[in-house]
């Protein structure tokens, strides 16, 4: 008898959590392809606030998030199980410039030429701190350096012939080929 009564006030809860889930978003929220489970969006509300109902995108080695076929919007914390795999086409595509799996917009393609200059296509790995390289290989750019938002006087410039780097302490040359050359404090 006490099993179901813990049974009965478990779904009273489960139904209440997501008829508030859904008044809150107005709807349904999809990440990567599958509507989040009301608790997940729930929890997902109470940390970030309002989230309107729709269909969206995740990275979870990265934490940036968009509307699905559009562009990064914004990074949350990263490693979050929501909704289903990150797809290649999740921002629509067309660039050639793939980062953790997700063939990034147009709009952060532009972006991406603003600060390096020439952007190689390519399969890119990038971790939340905007730290990256090629996909199995070690890092080779850092986003917050190159837009000046880095702790420290630091650069990152990467072009056909390879990337320089500095943050203010070690420097070095990467070759696009995987080997490195590294002097100062590293």
């Amino acid at each position: 008898m006490r099993n179901l009564i813990h049974l009965i006030l478990f779904s009273v809860f489960a139904i209440g959590s997501a008829n508030a889930y859904h008044e809150y978003s107005g709807g349904p929220i999809i990440v990567n392809g599958q509507e989040l489970s009301a608790e997940d969006g729930t929890a997902l509300m109470q940390y970030y606030g309002v989230i309107a109902a729709g269909k969206y995108w995740y990275d979870p080695v990265s934490g940036f998030w968009g509307a699905e076929g559009g562009p990064n919007v914004g990074q949350i914390m990263p490693g979050l199980a929501l909704g289903g795999p990150l797809r290649a086409n999740a921002s629509g595509g067309g660039t050639g410039v793939f980062i953790n799996g997700r063939e990034i917009h147009t709009i952060e393609y532009r972006q991406l030429q603003q600060m390096y200059g020439a952007v190689t296509p390519g399969r890119y790995w990038m971790n939340a701190q905007l730290i990256g390289g090629f996909e199995g290989g070690p890092a080779i750019f850092n986003l917050n350096a190159a837009a000046g938002q880095g702790s420290g006087s630091g650069y990152n410039v990467n072009t056909h012939g390879g990337g320089l780097m500095s943050d203010g302490n070690c420097s070095g040359y990467l070759h696009p080929g995987g080997a490195s050359v590294m002097t100062g404090n590293c």
